[in-house]
């Protein structure tokens, strides 16, 4: 197993962990005798690695945050949460589909990573899920040892149940898989029609100065948030013109800002929208 990295300060008191296989981030916001970690990995291992290096930088109790119910954001919640379990939060459907759907978001999760990474699926296919104890329909604020933590949920994006979580002391904001930088965004379960209503009600948060943590990759900035706004409306734009148009979402992909696969995705996901059937 690969070990997941150290964290490093983009903010103040701030840190950001990038997971080595699949640049997923996790974030650690210190407050005083308080601390808040946002997503939790993978697997049971991926988390106890990841509780090491939390530890390093500090020994203050933490609460935890989902920013969505994909499988290398919350499955290490159980490691992590520790036992009595430690707060975890996460949009309300996020946490039902964690409690109700265990099985199936494992077995998803399984197929998709068994190709490129077999050891990790396998021990991602033991891992014992543990649902958020805590959830969010639109906002919630928390006191995180005296900093202001504000968890919103901008609307439907790439899931139905993204949480955002902003620092506004340290202008910074945690995006999730709205925003991506190590790769084209994600459309397996997205509404891509929706998605840019989101993006923008995010970016109402954000300053030329924010550093905005995307799900995967680099730390970005409001231009790079834009850039990707602009991407995915004309992507729905796209698709709305070709479900008018009767034209088959092959054709939409092969039109779109993002990758053939990632588009043609989008595509038909945007399709089932206008269907009424996603």
């Amino acid at each position: 197993m690969t070990p997941p990295g150290r964290f490093v300060e983009v903010a103040d008191r701030v840190l950001v962990l990038r997971e080595p296989v699949l640049a997923v981030n996790v974030t650690l916001v210190l407050g005083d005798g308080a601390a808040l970690l946002v997503d939790t990995l993978s697997t049971a291992g991926q988390a106890a690695e990841l509780a090491t290096a939390v530890r390093v930088v500090t020994a203050d109790p933490l609460t935890l945050v989902n920013t969505h119910h994909h499988f290398d954001h919350c499955f290490g919640n159980a490691t992590l949460a520790g036992d009595p379990p430690r707060p975890v939060w996460a949009h309300e459907l996020a946490a039902t589909a964690i409690r109700d759907e265990a099985d199936r978001l494992r077995r998803e999760a399984y197929a998709e990573l068994h190709p490129g990474h077999p050891e990790l699926a396998a021990e991602l296919a033991d891992t014992v899920l543990l649902a958020p104890t805590h959830t969010v329909r639109t906002e919630a604020v928390l006191d995180i040892g005296g900093r202001r933590v504000v968890l919103r949920h901008p609307g439907r994006g790439h899931t139905d149940a993204d949480l955002v979580v902003q620092v506004p002391d340290a202008d910074l904001l945690i995006a999730g898989d709205l925003v991506e930088q190590a790769g084209p965004p994600a459309f397996e379960d997205s509404y891509p029609l929706q998605w840019p209503d989101a993006l923008a009600e995010l970016s109402r948060s954000i300053s030329p100065s924010t550093v905005v943590v995307p799900g995967h990759g680099e730390p970005v900035d409001a231009e790079f948030v834009r850039a990707q706004h602009a991407q995915l409306v004309e992507l729905a734009w796209l698709i709305r013109a070709g479900h008018t148009g009767g034209a088959p979402p092959e054709r939409v992909a092969a039109d779109a800002p993002f990758p053939a696969r990632h588009a043609l995705t989008a595509a038909r996901r945007g399709y089932a929208e206008l269907d009424g059937t996603a």
